[in-house]
Order: structure tokens, then sequence, then C-alpha cells
């Protein structure tokens, strides 16, 4: 085996200052169902993009170190750690999972989820959770203008502040912010926080690991459903 991919304790660790990006990403897709390779270690990514993209399998990656775009991007189960920052598109059209960034992320971070949970533990640039189709967002810092733009189902929650046009063109998704919000999109207004909002909202923050504050402090945004046709029953439980 080389070195780059050498055995340290449980975790195959891979070294892209010894191994190419196409490999490292070729061996993660090779893996099939019930491997025992299910720990990985990422050294030296230096800004590499789309590093550990298309994951399908239940695996552990850890990332020592920032990458550039598109990290982890269509992940499919796999729970990826990005001990540093992240570029544009951090998550992109993830399926299921989990991604935690230890840093920052940049431009539209969740863009076009479909599933999982993707927590940024410092701050997310603008069009965070850009057209969400399911996914859960959780961002300990702030998020930048238009976030959630066009957002159809999933939650976003913000532990600080929001941008300007905060989910603009909103379908169904539900946004949670703690911190102030510089001004709300087309058709995104204030709604109620019931019961069943503090319950979904305490379980989010419970999965992404948050124990300082809780549910009570946060205001609900969400549709005002004027901008589509909006035709579901019991419409009034949304």
């Amino acid at each position: 085996m080389p070195k780059a991919q050498r055995e340290q304790g449980h975790a195959r660790v891979f070294d892209l200052g010894q191994q190419s990006l196409r490999e490292l990403n070729q061996a993660l897709h090779d893996l099939g169902p019930g491997s025992n390779e299910t720990a990985w270690e990422v050294l030296n990514p230096k800004g590499s993009h789309s590093v550990a993209v298309g994951v399908d399998q239940p695996i552990s990656i850890d990332v020592r170190g920032s990458v550039g775009y598109y990290c982890a991007g269509m992940n499919d189960g796999g729970e990826i750690t990005v001990h540093g920052s992240a570029g544009p598109g951090v998550g992109e059209n993830m399926m299921s999972g989990q991604i935690v960034v230890k840093g920052d992320a940049s431009q539209y971070a969740g863009a076009t989820g479909r599933g999982g949970l993707l927590v940024i533990e410092g701050n997310a640039s603008s069009r965070c959770g850009i057209s969400m189709k399911g996914i859960d967002i959780v961002v300990r810092g702030n998020i930048g203008h238009m976030s959630a733009f066009m957002a159809q189902s999933g939650n976003l929650v913000v532990l600080g502040d929001a941008g300007d046009a905060l989910g603009d063109s909103i379908y169904e998704a539900r946004l949670f912010v703690r911190g102030k919000v510089e001004s709300l999109g087309a058709d995104c207004i204030a709604k109620e926080m019931r019961p069943e909002h503090i319950e979904l909202l305490q379980g989010l923050l419970d999965r992404a690991g948050i124990t300082d504050v809780k549910p009570s402090e946060f205001k609900r945004y969400g549709s005002a459903r004027k901008l589509y046709n909006f035709n579901i029953d019991n419409a009034d439980a949304y």
C-alpha cells in the first residue's frame, strides 16, 4: 500500500500532497456496500476543489484543512467533516448523511440539497440554502444576502443574523433565525412559532450538537403563498 494510503489506527489516510484528488474520489466511489473501510482521513487538501464528491456509502471522512469549490457535493449517506473552511457550493445537491464545516462557508452552501444535515460552525456567505429541496442546514454564525432563495422544503436554522432578501420567492421551507434579519425577500413573512416548530427546532439543534441556545430565542419565517398557486390539503397546518 502506498504511503499516502497507509492505515493509521482504524482510518484510511489519503494524503493529497502525495496523491491526486482524482485518485481519492475514485477510491471513495469504488467502495461498495458492506465495505470495512468506513473511516477516512484526508490530509493536505490545500483548498482543492470537489473533495469527496459523490460519496454514496455510510462512511466517515475527516478532511484536515480548508477546501475549495463543491466539497462533498451529492453526498448520499457519508458523514464528512471539514476541519477548516469551505469554498462555494459545499454540500450542493446533498441527498442524505451529514456534513460539518468547522470554519466558514462561501456562497450557496447546501444549494439544491434534497436531504441530510449540513452544519456550518462559522458564517455562511450569500445564497445559503438556495433552492433547497428537503435538506436541513444549521449555521452557528451569520448568513449572507439572498439566502433560501426559492427554497422549496427543508429547514434553515441561523443562530446569528441574516442578510438582505431572506427567503426571496420561498416555497414551503421553514426558516428559523435567532438574530436580526436585514430584510425579507418577496413573499417571505414572519410566522408564528407554534409548539410543533419549537419541537422541530430543538431536534435540529440537538442533531447539530448545539446546546447553548433555546428554540424560544428564534423567529420563524416562511412563504406568504402569494407568488405561486398553493393547493394542498390541511394548508393551515403549515
